[in-house]
């Protein structure tokens, strides 16, 4: 398959790091979605300045979010959209996603041509060529830009967004997004970020599961298993979860973090497109089934480093 590219780009690929963030001009947006990423993201825009009126599905959170922040709240998508340059989305999945984008109270009803639309909900690639295409028929621009770096990268800033679209509206929109992000990255057309973060969902699954197995067996041969997480994270066995979730995992913590519900939703993304696309994703499947062992013992909320419960708990 041909790789894309664009002009001016070192190796095709658009990007925008934390250290060039350019100073913004204040910009009409609006945001839908205040979950645990979109609230905080949300809040980062309204810092800089930006005139942001956000809407949730939960009206009380939107009100709470818009005195927290002195922006506005709207009732329905359409309304927040109204005026907008730019229109940020952060909710659950595709059937979300459409709820808030089509309709007489959706975010396209509401927008005007020449705007923007970006997606930050993990979803498929799938609907995010749907909503471009609508957008498109409307003079909307649209963007899907998933977001990697959890609710502490949300709340620090330091989210890392993969983005699909077009390299135009990419332009447009890269500074505003990178009011809370360390990273934007374009990485091809629509669909290419969500294709991207199915990517690092597809890694993540297998660096867990490899950490709870050697962290298992740690704990079985007798050793200390947080001097040995301590020890190793400073050799090639290194990573985010070991240095982020290690100890938690020795002590059975899992009250926190990134919802095995979600890592479900998001692997189930990854193992459909891989139908599509022909690729084998072995390790995903089995992982995938692991987290369903972990719902079933009441885990639907816990962090995905609970896939060690499995182990620790026979």
């Amino acid at each position: 398959m041909m790789a894309l590219r664009f002009p001016n780009s070192p190796n095709g690929v658009h990007r925008m790091t934390a250290a060039a963030k350019p100073a913004q001009k204040p910009r009409t947006l609006a945001f839908l979605g205040l979950g645990v990423m979109g609230y905080p993201m949300a809040g980062h825009l309204a810092k800089a300045g930006h005139k942001v009126t956000v809407y949730n599905r939960t009206a009380a959170k939107a009100k709470a979010w818009a005195a927290e922040h002195g922006g506005k709240s709207a009732t329905t998508p359409a309304a927040a959209a109204k005026g907008a340059e730019i229109v940020f989305c952060c909710v659950g999945n595709d059937d979300d996603l459409r709820s808030v984008v089509y309709g007489d109270k959706g975010a396209l009803a509401g927008m005007a041509k020449g705007a923007i639309f970006v997606d930050h909900t993990t979803a498929s690639a799938e609907v995010a060529r749907e909503i471009e295409v609508a957008g498109a028929k409307l003079g909307i621009g649209v963007l899907d830009a998933p977001v990697s770096g959890g609710q502490a990268g949300a709340v620090n800033g330091k989210l890392t967004v993969m983005v699909g679209g077009k390299p135009s509206t990419y332009k447009k929109a890269e500074e505003t997004m990178a009011t809370y992000a360390r990273a934007v990255t374009l990485l091809g057309p629509s669909g290419a970020g969500q294709l991207t973060k199915m990517v690092n969902q597809i890694c993540i699954a297998g660096v867990v599961q490899g950490l709870a197995e050697g962290l298992n067996f740690a704990m079985r041969a007798g050793l200390d298993a947080k001097k040995v997480v301590e020890v190793i994270s400073k050799g090639a066995a290194q990573s985010w979860q070991m240095e982020n979730r290690g100890n938690t995992m020795v002590d059975g913590k899992f009250e926190f973090g990134f919802a095995v519900d979600w890592m479900r939703k998001d692997l189930g993304i990854c193992l459909a497109e891989s139908k599509r696309n022909g690729a084998l994703l072995p390790m995903t499947a089995l992982v995938d089934q692991f987290y369903s062992h972990v719902q079933k013992r009441g885990g639907n909320r816990w962090d995905t480093s609970s896939l060690i419960h499995l182990l620790a708990n026979l």
